[in-house]
């Protein structure tokens, strides 16, 4: 029970430091619904879903939020501006993993006329934060047998180099046509077990959780990897100069997967499109069928600014600066 507690306390110490930055950048902090009528449509993730009774027991499906990003985004269409927010979600079926829980704590903001670039020191800027704040000194965190030195600047590596640094893939050779079957083919010549319905973005994460995965934010400094492509671009722009490439990047440290970040798609119609490819691949697989947010669509039809956001784990967080190594006992939990 002492080291729950002491987990407990480091939890509050790490949400505070967090609450700190974010005031002093000026950012508004909000509260968002838990339950609601439609989600995102993202069709790596199985969403919770129950039935809401009104006072004349009709039903209606409803959805545990896997993320604030949907509701978020309507505040800033709002006018809100620079906004944050720590809070629950729930991705169903991450159960039975050290990394993984079915209800999870997320750390969410948006920067409103900045773009994913600006997001990176952000990070940078957030970590040194919790560091003080700790007492910690930057150049000696240690997780399991990682050091890291969290003292910026971090690596940052393009998805394109890992690939070719790490599992001697050239991001040219499984891009453009007949993109599938040639990727398909090295991985098959890689040992892989390629089945005929694996999708581009099945076969890809083969090779990048096996071959790339392991040695992110493992050598010394926290590593960024950035510019992912373009079918993985879920809500994020597409760079200009490269449409293969998205805006996004993703956080690692000592191994751990922190956090996700885009610059944020603000055009409708190619969001909308997205949507419904989604909503095509929950139907083949055998996931709860989610409803769309409409509303979503609705408020960037309106307009949303130019902004930046990223989604950050602080259960995987607290693990980092605590040397946890499960998720659960980062929090009190009855499972």
């Amino acid at each position: 029970m002492s080291n729950l507690i002491n987990n407990l306390i480091l939890r509050e110490k790490i949400i505070d430091a967090v609450r700190e930055y974010f005031k002093l950048e000026k950012f508004h902090e909000v509260e968002t619904p838990l339950l609601v009528p439609s989600v995102i449509p993202e069709s790596y993730l199985e969403n919770f879903t129950t039935i809401l009774f009104d006072r004349r027991r009709r039903r209606k499906k409803m959805f545990l939020t896997a993320s604030p990003e949907s509701s978020l985004k309507k505040i800033i269409v709002a006018g809100l501006g620079n906004c944050f927010e720590i809070t629950r979600s729930f991705r169903n079926g991450e159960t039975d993993s050290l990394l993984h829980s079915p209800e999870f704590t997320i750390l969410e903001w948006y920067r409103v006329g900045a773009d994913y670039k600006e997001i990176m020191k952000d990070c940078e800027n957030l970590f040194n934060k919790i560091s003080i704040n700790l007492g910690i000194n930057n150049s000696n965190i240690s997780y399991g047998n990682t050091k890291i030195d969290l003292a910026p600047p971090w690596e940052k590596i393009t998805v394109s180099k890992a690939l070719k640094k790490y599992a001697m893939v050239d991001f040219d050779d499984i891009t453009g046509i007949n993109s599938l079957k040639r990727i398909k083919k090295i991985a098959t010549d890689k040992g892989y077990n390629v089945s005929k319905n694996n999708t581009w973005e099945v076969t890809f994460n083969q090779i990048f959780l096996n071959e790339v995965e392991p040695h992110l934010g493992t050598n010394g400094r926290p590593t960024i990897i950035y510019d992912y492509p373009a079918i993985l671009a879920a809500l994020a722009k597409l760079k200009k100069d490269d449409p293969r490439l998205a805006q996004r990047f993703e956080l690692y440290i000592a191994g751990l997967e922190l956090g996700d970040c885009y610059t944020e798609l603000t055009d409708w119609k190619e969001q909308n499109y997205r949507f419904k490819n989604e909503l095509k691949l929950i139907r083949k697989s055998n996931k709860n069928k989610v409803v769309q947010d409409d509303t979503l669509i609705k408020a960037l039809k309106r307009g949303l600014p130019d902004c930046s956001g990223m989604a950050m784990g602080i259960d995987r967080v607290v693990m980092l600066f605590g040397d946890i190594k499960d998720i659960k006992d980062t929090k009190f939990t009855f499972s």
